[in-house]
């Protein structure tokens, strides 16, 4: 099927089942979690009592089974025509970590002046910039796979020499010139690169690993049209999971405190908007094509909730506001960014065609990249 053809054609028709019905999916999910939370005395207790660089494990599982078949899609041998393309690199660090980090400070102030422990969540949600689930929101949008693993890994060094200075300089400095209260924040630079390691190393050296002897043992042909099909959903599965252990583990806090959960919702759903739209017109305005347009956005738009969980934890403790904040940062940036997902696709008649590398793999009579 020519690319033509592919963007005339009706979305749903050329998504797979799984991606046809995934927010679907998601709400089940959010239900299932929910309802688990609600229903299982102690359940809560038990999936956040094991835990993995500050991350309950069955959400750290979940989140390497996502991960894991998206990254095995990337074409390394592509990275270095991504690494030297400015227009991409340059807005990127810019909108990650000059823009984001100030916008989530600026709505976080605006929205709750009054809720000291939720606005210093929020702070944190913004300075961890998206190193996982932002590649699989990419996938789905047709974004460019080799794109996104350049700026995921780009992410990844600047959090580990950023986060700490950043969160000082947002929770102590800025504060204080404006008149306003001031926070500490109490996080090494090891918990950052443990985080970083965990949550992209080994899903990245996995997939890497699982491309290069596969492609040496049966070829690229055969890897594409037969191992990668097969490996594909497992990054839908995974993120549901991790969803439906997300709601169980907050769903007695979700339920019983709405109020609350609305008041951190509200910037969030603003900052998800901002940053995404914002990007998609900055890639369109520096003439990006649309899957490093859709990476651009995505890449912007997403935070390391991991990260942001796991530093709230560390330093205010796990029954703090700090903490509820970071943990609703998903909770709403889920059905948010599958939703933007669609709105991407939709979008793609504003750009030009694109022919050869990353357009390729995504307009497939099988849906977007089979996942």
């Amino acid at each position: 099927m020519t690319a033509e053809a592919t963007a005339a054609g009706p979305l749903a028709a050329r998504l797979s089942f799984l991606d046809r019905f995934l927010a679907v999916w998601i709400l089940i999910a959010m239900g299932a979690g929910l309802g688990l939370g609600r229903l299982v005395p102690g359940l809560g207790g038990a999936l956040a009592e094991v835990t993995v660089a500050g991350v309950s494990l069955p959400i750290a599982l979940g989140l390497l089974v996502m991960m894991y078949p998206v990254l095995a899609k990337v074409r390394y041998d592509r990275l270095e025509t991504v690494t030297r393309d400015r227009r991409l690199l340059v807005p990127s660090l810019v909108l990650n970590w000059v823009l984001g980090p100030a916008v989530m400070f600026a709505l976080a102030w605006i929205c709750l002046p009054d809720l000291p422990e939720f606005r210093t969540g929020l702070i944190i949600v913004g300075l961890a910039r998206c190193i996982a689930m932002v590649l699989l929101w990419n996938d789905l949008a047709c974004g460019d796979r080799e794109a996104a693993a350049v700026l995921v890994a780009l992410n990844s060094v600047f959090q580990v020499i950023a986060f700490g200075l950043l969160g000082w300089f947002y929770l102590a400095v800025l504060p204080g010139w404006l008149g306003l209260a001031r926070t500490t924040l109490d996080v090494s630079g090891w918990e950052i690169t443990r985080a970083v390691l965990l949550f992209l190393g080994i899903p990245l050296l996995a997939g890497f690993l699982t491309r290069r002897l596969g492609e040496r043992a049966r070829g690229r042909a055969w890897y594409e049209a037969r191992l990668i099909p097969r490996i594909g959903p497992f990054a839908l599965y995974g993120l549901l999971f991790t969803i439906v252990v997300l709601f169980a583990l907050q769903g007695d806090a979700i339920t019983s405190r709405p109020l609350d959960v609305a008041r951190i919702a509200l910037p969030l759903l603003v900052y998800f908007a901002v940053m995404w739209a914002g990007s998609m017109a900055l890639g369109r305005a520096v003439g990006l094509d649309y899957p490093k347009t859709a990476t651009l956005a995505f890449t912007a738009a997403g935070n390391n909730f991991e990260l942001a969980i796991a530093v709230a934890i560390a330093t205010f403790g796990a029954a703090s506001g700090q903490a509820l904040a970071g943990v609703v940062g998903p909770l709403i940036e889920v059905p948010v960014l599958i939703g933007l997902v669609h709105v991407a696709r939709s979008a793609r008649r504003f750009f030009p065609l694109t022919t050869g590398t990353a357009a390729a793999p995504a307009d497939t009579e099988e849906g977007p990249a089979r996942v």
